[in-house]
């Protein structure tokens, strides 16, 4: 006979990382004293990642949390601090040692120094031993149910919940058509029956998916996670850590709470997802009288302009959208160290944004300005231009006359602020090179930069540039022939712009924009990638002053590289891609430019091509917020009759409103009932907020 469970009463905690508790939740003073004298006055928290994908900076926050911010809130001294990284290694499908290796790599990036690190597969004969404790307890049974049929039981016993939810009698809302239904055929056979199949599965005598082992849990419970969760799947896949040894892998809720108890673990924090999980963690290690670490759910970090669901990432990978899991594009912690985010940046970022239970999205120009703010004082600053236009000074001979035994050679400061970084000199030479921005064919007098009619200063030389002669390829400028103005009584220019010497390095840049056109990505998030997210300037060229810090043997995809301030562009940071010998002077140098300085819109090029397209994005706005205003005057039972993007897609509807039929007449599948369903239930609430 299975032994009868308590009432999950709800109970709050007046701890700093307070949450619901249950009354599973509460632990023996026996466990209670086991668990102080083990752990001594330790306090310890843990990371527990899947290796079935890189870390991104959602997991950033969550290191953030476990290392550092969950002590800070509980104010535990720092030599009572431990936190264990776990591998939670229980799909063998999903994972790989490619995985497994950038894990701890980018975790040692970012500075953290786990008590050890574990594996969740390392528990698999103690995970194999504890369910088969539970069988003989009678709180597992071997299931044949197919998945279809597991999801007309949870479909069944979720409309009988809902019916007592409301005072209904379940009987007559959901009635149940057979006992091998609801609680299942397998539910209450015999202890040796089951295990003896568990045994079975365990010597691959079962082909996957003939059987699972369930946990006996609650049928009647208003949380469908407790309909009797399965904890044991057959797969016959090898282990990428744990090798070929076991066909049976346990499941996520069945294994990370019993890992927690068998670490010692005293904070299990997780994201707000999980709250629901709750329930099935605690039923668990109450039934096999484990120790109950607390549990503490915060909200996961949204970020704008990009997307952290690992589904949707590995994706953008495999559709080759972006260049693998580092692309400077991603939002993995590979990805924002190839684009030059440091871990002072990340862990900075993810201390402003803290953790709380709030639900919020965080604004990209956040992590923009902090890595504007600590790239300001660790970088030195060179001059690049990116869309090279040729200059040759006509008088040049003279003005370098004139300047002496110094020659145009100028001392430039490496950081405006600390003299610590030292200097570098520039040297003006007959040919430069200034940017195809700093240049226009027509006057214009919101423009500051040079023009046929209107001179400009030239950074550290002190004199004017001034345009005599335009020499064009057909409709493009070719070169410009310039002469220098440092006579008294010159004009004073309105700007100053950065120029490149004859002998600077050829170089590749690529500035990179949001991943994404909206700030949100919706469920046609592909729909959604912006078509100019990398912009790649194949012929920049910047000044040789930084030759011995941009060489390849310099170059390792697993810490930050070189960075750069070039001036009046941004932060760059020298590429992974990157086969540049400094003393050869040969093969290919790239930047990734990491965030802009601030920019003076006033002065900022636009093109017609730019223009239109302004106009165009601006109408659709326009379109797509009347579009809005209808759907907001539909109510919710006429959705997918009336509303523009359901028209003509289906041709019978039940009595809700749902549809039954496509427009062809075959049925709707359950799966893209369910989706809809998501789809009425946000319209609804946006509905009703509507109408207040």
């Amino acid at each position: 006979m299975a032994a009868e469970a308590p009432e999950p009463t709800t109970t709050v905690t007046n701890n700093a990382l307070s949450a619901r508790e249950l009354e599973w939740a509460n632990n023996s003073p026996a466990l209670l004293a086991e668990h102080a004298s083990i752990n001594n006055g330790i306090i310890r928290t843990r990371f527990p990642p899947e290796p079935n994908g890189y870390l991104h900076i959602g997991h950033a926050k969550s290191m953030n949390m476990n290392f550092n911010l969950a002590f800070e809130k509980l104010g535990v001294p720092m030599e009572n601090r431990r936190t264990i990284f776990r591998y939670d290694d229980t799909n063998p499908d999903a994972e790989s040692p490619e995985y497994i290796d950038s894990l701890r790599r980018d975790l040692e990036w970012l500075g953290w120094q786990p008590e050890r690190t574990t594996y969740s597969s390392d528990n698999f004969q103690t995970l194999y031993e504890l369910a088969v404790k539970l069988i003989e307890n009678g709180l597992a049974y071997v299931c044949d149910m197919t998945k279809a049929e597991m999801e007309a039981q949870r479909d069944l016993a979720k409309r009988r919940s809902s019916a007592r939810a409301v005072g209904k009698d379940p009987d007559e809302e959901a009635p149940i058509p057979s006992e091998d239904v609801l609680p299942g055929r397998n539910r209450n056979t015999s202890v040796e029956r089951n295990l003896k199949l568990f045994e079975e599965m365990k010597l691959g005598l079962h082909d996957e998916g003939a059987m699972t082992l369930r946990l006996k849990m609650d049928f009647e419970s208003a949380n469908p996670n407790m309909y009797d969760l399965v904890a044991y799947r057959i797969r016959y896949t090898p282990h990428p850590h744990a090798g070929k040894g076991w066909c049976i892998y346990p499941n996520y809720d069945f294994t990370h709470g019993i890992c927690d108890s068998l670490e010692r673990i005293d904070y299990s924090i997780c994201t707000l997802e999980f709250e629901t999980r709750r329930e099935p963690y605690y039923w668990i290690l109450w039934a096999l009288d484990m120790y109950r670490p607390k549990v503490y759910e915060m909200s996961r970090l949204n970020l704008e302009y990009t997307v952290l669901s690992k589904r949707r990432l590995l994706k953008l990978v495999n559709a080759n959208w972006v260049r693998g899991w580092d692309d400077p594009l991603m939002p993995t912690i590979s990805g924002l160290r190839r684009r030059g985010y440091t871990k002072e940046i990340i862990n900075s970022f993810c201390n402003d944004v803290g953790a709380t239970r709030a639900m919020n999205v965080v604004e990209m120009v956040k992590l923009f300005q902090v890595a504007r703010l600590k790239l300001a004082e660790s970088t030195r600053r060179a001059m690049a231009v990116l869309e090279p236009i040729k200059i040759v000074i006509t008088n040049f001979g003279e003005e370098s006359a004139k300047a002496g035994e110094g020659g145009l050679t100028y001392e430039v400061q490496n950081s405006p602020t600390d003299p610590s970084y030292g200097s570098h000199s520039v040297t003006l030479t007959e040919t430069i090179y200034i940017d195809s921005e700093d240049f226009r064919l027509e006057d214009d007098p919101s423009y500051f930069r040079l023009s046929p009619n209107q001179p400009v200063g030239l950074k550290y030389h002190g004199g004017n540039l001034v345009c005599d002669d335009i020499v064009r390829d057909g409709g493009n400028v070719k070169v410009l022939k310039c002469h220098l103005d440092t006579t008294e009584g010159r004009p004073k220019p309105k700007s100053h712009i950065s120029w490149v010497p004859c002998d600077g390095i050829p170089c590749e840049v690529r500035v990179y924009n949001h991943l994404f056109t909206v700030a949100e990505p919706s469920d046609r998030w592909e729909e959604e990638l912006n078509s100019e997210r990398e912009i790649v300037y194949a012929n920049a060229i910047i000044d040789p002053s930084v030759l011995e810090l941009v060489d390849k043997k310099d170059v390792d995809k697993w810490k930050s590289n070189q960075a750069l301030q070039f001036e009046r562009l941004g932060y760059f940071v020298v590429d992974t891609d990157t086969t540049f010998d400094s003393s050869t002077k040969s093969g290919k140098l790239v930047f990734n430019r990491t965030v802009s300085l601030k920019e003076d819109k006033a002065v900022k090029k636009i093109s017609d091509a730019e223009a239109k397209e302004k106009l165009r994005r601006a109408e659709q706005q326009r379109k797509d917020a009347e579009a809005r205003d209808v759907l907001m005057t539909i109510d919710p039972k006429d959705l997918f009759k009336l509303a523009p993007e359901y028209q003509g897609k289906y041709s019978q509807f039940d009595d809700t409103g749902m549809p039954t039929h496509m427009a062809d007449g075959t049925e709707v599948t359950k799966s893209a009932k369910k989706k809809l369903e998501k789809d009425r239930v946000k319209h609804a609430k946006k509905f009703a907020k509507a109408a207040k």
